[in-house]
């Protein structure tokens, strides 16, 4: 890194840091979020995050779509996740300038996921709408494992990581609930498969909210008409027409296709668990056969 770099990057971490301590004291002039996405991850959380933010009526202080805090930020305090958000004078202003009440939220995946994000949600935003967006989750499961090996989490073949993966998360989930503060490397980054078992984790969630502050979308249809979906999340959040620039798709991986072995042994490792999500939701949504 060259110096001017290096200088930039501190006047960048200073700066930051003076508006995170402007911000904390303030946490109870704060806005709390509105909307959560919650996940999928891998489902396009990022590009609807980033339509939605370029809303005039949407506003949020974080540099990065989510903050993770009812994930693996939760110690850090509701003051801490508070100084992430506008403040109401902003919300004022906004409903002044544009003739609509502020919205502000978050996308954070791992949150539909992790088995105690549902229960802290509730404790703490008891009226938050939530979005969902699931994808086949075979496509899913490869696309997570692509983003893993990206970042260097993931040194296996994919055949290899699906099949360790039983292991790698033994007795994760038990000790994530008999710590609630414990962070698993293994459940965030290796879990390709059990992500994919969206109705048990939206079932979590039924259980602690009313169905109408949902909106479960597909991730196929938002790929294919993202204005179309773009336009349902709108609503949902009662929020005026609007287009973006663009619709451009972040975040995404071009890779080789799975074996017809692989894709076959997933296919039917997904079926009744598909099945049974088709049921709750009353819509199949046509993932692979």
């Amino acid at each position: 890194m060259t110096r001017s770099n290096r200088a930039t990057k501190l006047a960048a971490e200073a700066a930051r840091w003076g508006a995170q301590a402007y911000a904390r004291p303030t946490a109870g002039l704060r806005l709390l979020p509105s909307y959560l996405i919650i996940g999928a991850q891998r489902a396009g959380t990022t590009s609807l995050h980033r339509y939605l933010v370029q809303h005039p009526a949407v506003r949020t202080m974080l540099r990065t779509k989510g903050v993770h805090f009812f994930d693996t930020s939760y110690g850090r305090g509701m003051a801490w996740y508070a100084s992430r958000f506008p403040t109401r004078a902003y919300g004022w202003y906004v409903r002044r300038r544009h003739g609509t009440e502020l919205v502000t939220g978050e996308a954070s995946p791992y949150y539909l996921f992790h088995p105690h994000v549902p229960y802290r949600v509730a404790e703490h935003l008891p009226g938050v709408k939530l979005i969902v967006l699931l994808r086949d989750p075979v496509a899913r499961a490869y696309s997570h494992f692509q983003h893993e090996t990206a970042r260097a989490f993931e040194t296996l073949s994919f055949e290899e990581a699906v099949d360790a993966e039983p292991q790698r998360l033994a007795a994760e989930l038990e000790r994530m609930r008999r710590e609630p503060f414990y962070n698993s490397f293994a459940h965030q980054h290796h879990s390709y498969l059990a992500r994919g078992l969206y109705h048990d984790q939206l079932a979590t969630w039924w259980s602690q909210f009313s169905r109408e502050q949902f909106l479960v979308l597909s991730s196929e249809r938002f790929f294919a008409e993202p204005d179309r979906t773009f336009a349902q999340a709108l609503d949902f959040l009662e929020l005026p027409a609007f287009t973006p620039p663009a619709y451009e798709r972040h975040n995404a991986y071009d890779y080789r296709q799975l074996s017809d072995s692989v894709r076959r042994r997933l296919v039917d490792h997904f079926r009744e668990p598909n099945r049974r999500l088709y049921a709750a939701l009353g819509e199949d949504l046509g993932w692979s056969r």
